[in-house]
């Protein structure tokens, strides 16, 4: 680099900077406006997001960006955080809770802990009392649990079937009790068992750590309804925050996270176990980095940097694991045996048969982790 900076260089950064600021200034209107969008949104029940009106939006400012000389990847890109923004601040605005909401009182058992905290703040926005009971709390569970309308067990899943029997029995019959663990037969089951209450098992398909609740998943599992309304008001709560609910069995949740959960989180701990063994520099490989590598080792690093508890329970619990896991040793043996082998024509019929499996989606996958991967060059 020179040791300074051509005048004419600092002329155009200078009218850049003052570019710059401008569109910040735009984007402050523009958030005033959705402000009173939201309010609108509210009074009038209208839901915040308008996936046609997105879309259309999206097309037409591809469009202005062509016409102007600027890649239409680009724009969309910088619309679709936008959009994104715009979601969130009318979700804060409280654009989607009816506005005679009832408020309930309701008491999370494990309120301190990361999940505990997102479900106080969600709650909290929506106009609800939030009871928190901790292990250091004055309040304890059994007391907040007898005075909610709704319990909520947010506790480590190897603690959750001793808490639910704890408290079960001091839920009203009248009253809902959910848990918020990533494997659902067993608790369900315990909540009913142990309870007189609605009973409705969930799994935010997101950790606490998240930056938006915009877009995100939760599972529900219904148990024991003695009352319908629960279901609406629960699903109503989840959609207020911008959640999309999905509604299944216990027994469908489980096998399916096996695969989402077990299969991925499993194949993550060998690829940061093999490149232990391997004594892999993972400085010296990133210097050789393609963006895809990038990526799998981002997340294999993101997996590690976190509480081994976690994963060991969600891993260890499952009804489906040993399932899973063999057929991924199987698998890995069947491909190590191709490459070992040089078999060539195997190894082509072999990708072919998977390729075929995953069907259209392949080409989505194409295009969606493209878009990753150059949100990733730019930042690195």
């Amino acid at each position: 680099m020179p040791d300074s900076v051509p005048p004419d260089l600092l002329e155009l950064r200078e009218r850049i900077d003052a570019l710059d600021r401008r569109f910040v200034e735009l984007l402050a209107e523009r958030n005033d406006l959705v402000a009173k969008v939201a309010d609108v949104k509210r009074n009038s029940g209208y839901p915040i997001r308008d996936s046609g009106r997105e879309q259309r939006m999206l097309e037409a400012r591809r469009t202005l960006g062509l016409a102007d000389g600027i890649s239409p990847e680009v724009v969309e890109s910088l619309f679709r955080v936008i959009l994104w923004a715009s979601r969130d601040r009318q979700a804060s605005l409280r654009a989607a809770v009816p506005v005679q909401v009832e408020p309930r009182s309701i008491a999370i058992i494990g309120g301190k802990g990361g999940m505990g905290q997102c479900l106080n703040k969600m709650f909290k926005e929506q106009g609800h009392e939030v009871l928190i009971a901790d292990l250091d709390t004055t309040l304890r569970p059994k007391e907040a649990a007898e005075q909610a309308d709704v319990t909520v067990i947010s506790v480590n899943i190897r603690a959750t079937r001793d808490v639910i029997e704890l408290i079960g029995p001091c839920c009203r019959e009248d009253s809902l009790l959910i848990d918020v663990t990533s494997i659902k037969r067993d608790p369900v089951a315990a909540m009913v068992e142990s309870s007189k209450a609605t009973v409705i098992g969930t799994h935010p398909l997101f950790g606490p750590a998240i930056n938006s609740l915009q877009g995100q998943r939760v599972v529900m599992t219904p148990g024991r309804l003695n009352n319908e309304a629960w279901m609406l008001w629960l699903q109503s709560a989840f959609k207020a925050a911008g959640l999309e609910a999905i509604e299944t069995t216990p027994e469908q949740h489980d096998r399916i996270m096996s695969v989402v959960q077990v299969l991925t989180h499993y194949s993550t701990e060998v690829i940061g176990r093999t490149m232990q063994e391997l004594g892999v520099s993972i400085e010296e490989s990133l210097q050789f980095t393609s963006p895809i590598y990038h990526m799998e080792i981002l997340m294999a690093a993101r997996h590690f940097a976190q509480s081994p508890d976690l994963y060991s329970a969600i891993e260890m619990t499952n009804p489906n694991s040993d399932a899973v896991t063999a057929a991924f040793t199987k698998a890995a043996n069947e491909m190590r045996d191709l490459i070992m082998s040089g078999d060539q024509e195997g190894f082509r019929e072999t990708f072919g048969e998977v390729r075929d499996f995953f069907g259209d989606f392949a080409q989505t996958a194409l295009t969606e982790s493209s878009y990753l991967i150059d949100r990733l060059v730019e930042r690195t």
